[in-house]
Parts: C-alpha cells; structure tokens; sequence
C-alpha cells in the first residue's frame, strides 16, 4: 500500500504568528515536521505553502515544495490543488499530516494511511487517543471524537462529550473515573483523492460553521470517517505562544540527557 503526505504550510496564523517557520530548538517547526514524516513510510512527503518565505525556507532544508493559491479556506483545500497539480488517481491515499506537529511520531502516519486502505467503506481516515486529563476533557481546543461499534465517526466536538447524563451542567462534579469513553482526536487524516475533489466542491455545513471543524462537512455529506485508537501516544501539537515554550523545554531537556 502507498501514500503520499501533504503537509500544508500557510504562513498566517491567528494565535501564533509565522507558526511555521518559529524556531524549535535550532530548526523551523516546518522542518522539524517534515523530518518526522521523513521517517514514515510515505512515497513522497510535499510541502504545500501559499506563501514565498515558506517556500525558501522548505527548500533550504531539503523538503520538496509547491506553491497553492492563497484563498484556500482549510488545509484540504490545499491538498486538493496538490492532488490535481499531481495528477492523482482517484483510488490514491493522501496522508495529511499538519505543519504545526514536530513531535508527530511516524508510525501514526503510517497506521492511519493504513486504516483507510482497510476500511474501504470509509472516505477518511483518522485517529484518537483517551482522554486521561479532566481539563483536556473540559477544554475547547482539545477536539473530541465519539464512534459507533464498528469505530466510524458519529460526532466531533470541542464540547465535553460523551457528557454524563446525572451531571446535568455541573464541571464540579466531573471525576477521573468518568473519563473512560472520552477520546481526543487526533488531527492526522487520510483521504482518498475522489473523496477530497468532492469535499471541495460542498458547501460548508452549519455544524462545520459552529464548531470550525471541516470533518464535520464530511459528515454532513454522507461521507464515513473510520476512526482508529493511536498505537501510540501523540503529543499536542502547537496552537500558542505556551506551547511553542513548552515544546522547545522538551528539546532542551532531550538534548541534556545527551551531555
């Protein structure tokens, strides 16, 4: 089975600006990414940027890059106008892997090209790890999956969900116990090429509105997304300023255990 990886790279970002190219323990996040989709086994690894400076940056570092237009309102928009640049088959596996996760492990890049090949039902692919944090439950930019039996989507919210039912709309009385059937999704997808020409063409659902998640406009379409647990833990990726911090405390300390 093979896969390309499309990493899209625009240069804008609202909470974190120039995202990309900040610095993460000597390298651009954009490298330290790339490297790690580097090691997966992917066919090919394109980084795809709307903007000049990521363009020269990528190419310094060795990564093969193309241009896309600026408009692009999502990510898949983006690997979109790279598949058509490409040529691709309908049939074909893209693996969309975010520019702003320089700890992303191979094997999930891998696992989740790899469960899309296994579930021919499904249009998308993704993965989930458990919640083990009540605050990561609790938190909105921590995105939360619930599936049915045979692992397809049924819901993707920031909300705390499944909520339990006694609680009504009290936190306080949440516990670690209660976090069992919670799982955060992992923002790693795969897609087949017809799949994603049709994303592109719907119009936005109101859920995708209310929640800012495009896999919800999948969903509204019709379109089933197979959601596998993690082989392996996935740190968080980088969103804030605090957590570009915390991430280059983890290089520091790694490198320490070095010297």
């Amino acid at each position: 089975m093979e896969f390309i990886v499309v990493i899209p790279a625009r240069y804008g970002s609202s909470r974190l600006p120039n995202k990309v190219l900040c610095d993460v323990s000597g390298k651009t996040m954009l490298q330290r990414v790339w490297e790690q989709a580097e090691k997966s086994n992917a066919r090919r690894i394109i980084i795809a940027t709307d903007d000049e400076r990521v363009e020269t940056v990528a190419r310094e570092f060795g990564g093969e890059v193309r241009m896309t237009a600026i408009g692009h309102q999502s990510g898949s928009d983006r690997i979109n106008e790279i598949s058509g640049q490409l040529l691709l088959e309908d049939t074909e596996i893209i693996v969309n892997v975010q520019g702003d996760e320089p700890l992303i492990p191979p094997d999930i890049i891998n696992q989740v090209a790899n469960n899309l090949d296994m579930n021919p039902k499904a249009g998308v692919a993704t993965l989930s790890i458990p919640i083990v944090e009540i605050d990561d439950f609790l938190d909105p930019n921590v995105v939360k999956v619930v599936v049915d039996d045979e692992s397809y989507a049924l819901f993707f919210s920031r909300a705390p969900i499944p909520w339990p039912r006694n609680f009504g709309f009290s936190r306080t009385k949440l516990s670690q116990n209660d976090l069992v059937e919670g799982s955060r999704h992992v923002g790693l997808y795969a897609y087949r090429v017809n799949t994603l020409r049709r994303f592109v063409n719907q119009k936005q659902s109101k859920l995708e509105k209310t929640e800012r998640l495009e896999q919800l406009r999948f969903m509204a379409h019709g379109v089933k997304i197979h959601v596998e647990r993690a082989c392996c833990d996935v740190p968080h990726g980088v969103d804030t300023k605090e957590d570009l911090l915390k991430i280059n405390k983890f290089f520091r300390n790694l490198s320490n255990q070095f010297t």
